[in-house]
């Protein structure tokens, strides 16, 4: 038997560990349970009723760095200000003695360094007959896993930003709305308050009078802003959207700009912020609404700083972190691709229909007698020009030519090669020829400059005197006739090969002109639908109930409102001629009232000497 053993003492069995007939006095026992304590790495404290500290061992002074004995006779808050420990489940444990576990959390000062620690607690009540002598607590630090679990759920989080990022950002091709896009996903999931701001093309200013910037200054253009809802105000008193903001020398967005860095700034002093605001006035409105942390991030596209995206948290937010500027960072590239796809469409979109409007210059004014409304509607998906074009030339003898073609293709060159076929027709016109002429004429005169492009047109010479029209078609689409009682038809006209063939083989059809009736030329972009057959289309358009009495402007947008849905995908080019005042009648119809001459028949009566081509 053990030397310390007493038969009248308390016996203690500990079995297989110091053999079955090991028996060990209360001294032993506590010497062996001290030690224990005190060796474990685990961390573990000895609670009173009122959770002041009657026991910490090292493991658990160690948290904080300081001796044990300094423990003793604390409360937790006094004895470790660091951690954040579950009282209520403490007073849960000694009120019904029911073992419980929970997390305790905390920032702790090891080495010198603050860092954010976790550990996994079980609590145990103490007591016997005499009552409740407090409450035990054992820890196993889990900060090593935790952090694992945290950068996963930090990994996912930012791949599913990213993920709606790709799908929520760029659906459009105007800047602003991208601008939008991006700060509405931002909040509230990565700052209480975003803005974007982009940098103008150079020297706005001038065109609108508006006065330079102080030297030093960078003048930007705030094109979102968003926040959450307490702070909503505030765009109202820092700028909102399509406001130009000025930030002085310093200032930590005109450092994004300069530098294309990162700034971050978690609770700057008064002082700080003074220097690194747009300016120093706005520091008591940021403290007003509790703005304490600041995240400017630049947008670069293509080695280029566009502009910078800004993001601020407030209140109780935490401020960012480095996991925090990393999201931003990779939003703010993603972000800035889709902005510069939008600012060079808008800009190049801008100069194309400069173009395409200067090539496409009004019609001629027709004779007083045919009253004309036209439409032009590019298409809203494209920066690049078309070839559709109509005109309208007076003639000798009270007559004019109605004119409208469709260059196959677009781009510039579509459009150069539009303004040749225009005013190859011009020309022509007004050297006397018929409209089946003129586009033979037009025909071999394109091929033969090598134009690159062929082009469908419909010419139409109306004559208001004998009351009859020529068509004569190269491979467009055919004409709309509403007639004076509102019934709308298609016009059957012979067809020959578009112009720049080369083949030639126009023929012309005379018909009469019926008195209220409106004559409609079009282009394939009014009518054509890319999931159905063409032939549909036509049918829809001569399906149309329009009232021919209207005014002729007026008719032509009921045409466009009915037709075309927007965004346009191809050009669109309207004209529309109604005759003013009555007209004579033909002889000269067959057929119910068309008459077919081919090659360049005899002109209709009092028409006038049209010159044969040479």
């Amino acid at each position: 038997m053990h030397k310390d053993v007493d038969p009248a003492d308390d016996e203690f069995d500990v079995g297989g560990l110091l053999g079955a007939d090991s028996r060990l006095s209360v001294a032993a026992r506590l010497r062996l349970f001290h030690r224990v304590l005190e060796e474990t790495s685990a961390p573990i404290g000895i609670l009173d009723p009122h959770l002041r500290h009657v026991y910490v061992n090292p493991a658990l002074a160690r948290i904080d760095g300081r001796p044990a004995h300094e423990h003793v006779g604390r409360d937790l808050a006094e004895g470790f200000p660091g951690l954040e420990v579950p009282r209520d489940v403490l007073r849960a444990v000694l009120a019904d003695g029911i073992a419980r576990e929970a997390t305790v959390t905390g920032v702790s000062t090891v080495a010198g360094a603050r860092q954010t620690r976790w550990w996994h607690a079980a609590y145990h009540r103490l007591d016997d007959e005499n009552g409740v002598f407090g409450v035990v607590g054992i820890l196993m630090e889990t900060t090593a896993s935790r952090r694992t679990q945290l950068a996963l759920d930090q990994a996912h989080r930012r791949l599913a930003l990213l993920d709606r990022a790709a799908l929520e950002i760029g659906t459009t091709l105007d800047t602003d709305t991208t601008c939008r896009e991006l700060v509405d996903l931002l909040v509230p999931v990565l700052a209480d308050v975003v803005g974007v701001e982009l940098l103008e093309p150079a020297d706005p200013d001038q065109e609108v009078g508006r006065p330079r910037p102080e030297p030093d200054t960078v003048r930007l253009r705030r094109a979102a802003w968003t926040s959450i809802p307490r702070l909503r105000y505030l765009s109202a008193v820092l700028g909102g959207p399509g406001e130009h903001i000025d930030y002085q020398p310093g200032a930590d967005v005109a450092r994004v700009v300069l530098t294309g860095c990162t700034v971050v700034d978690n609770r700057p002093s008064d002082e700080a912020l003074r220097a690194t605001a747009p300016d120093a006035s706005r520091v008591a409105v940021y403290r007003a609404a509790g703005m304490h942390s600041a995240m400017m991030v630049p947008l670069i596209a293509r080695g280029e700083t566009i502009g910078t995206l800004s993001l601020v948290r407030a209140g109780d937010s935490s401020p960012f972190t480095q996991d925090d500027v990393e999201m931003a960072r990779d939003l703010a590239y993603r972000a800035a691709t889709c902005v510069d796809n939008a600012r060079r469409y808008s800009r190049e979109h801008s100069v194309a229909l400069a173009l395409q409007r200067a090539l496409l210059a009004r019609p001629k004014a027709p004779h007083p007698d045919i009253e004309l409304a036209t439409r032009y509607l590019p298409a809203g998906r494209s920066v690049e020009v078309g070839g559709d074009w109509f005109d309208a030339i007076a003639l000798p003898h009270g007559r004019t030519l109605l004119a409208v073609g469709d260059v196959m293709g677009h781009g510039v060159q579509a459009a150069v090669d539009m303004s040749h076929y225009r005013a190859l027709l011009r020309v022509l016109a007004a050297g006397g020829l018929s409209p089946e002429e003129i586009l033979t004429r037009a025909d071999r005169m394109g091929e033969e400059a090598g134009l690159e492009r062929v082009a469908t047109c419909l010419l139409v010479l109306k004559d208001p005197h004998a009351g009859v029209s020529t068509y004569a078609n190269a491979g467009h689409l055919p004409p709309l006739l509403v007639a004076a009682d509102g019934a709308t038809r298609l016009l059957d006209l012979p067809t020959g090969p578009p112009l720049g063939t080369g083949c030639g083989g126009y023929a012309a059809q005379v018909r009469p002109d019926a008195p209220g009736s409106v004559l409609v030329l079009y282009t394939d972009g009014l009518v054509e639908r890319r999931d159905e057959d063409i032939d549909v289309s036509l049918e829809r358009l001569a399906a149309l109930r329009i009232e021919p009495g209207a005014p002729l402007e007026s008719l032509v947008d009921t045409i466009l409102d009915r037709l075309v849905v927007p965004p346009v995908e191809d050009d669109v080019a309207v004209m529309a001629a109604r005759q003013v005042g009555g007209g004579g009648e033909t002889a000269a119809t067959s057929r119910g009232g068309a008459a077919v001459s081919g090659g360049g028949g005899k002109p209709p009566a009092g028409a006038g000497p049209l010159r044969r081509p040479a």
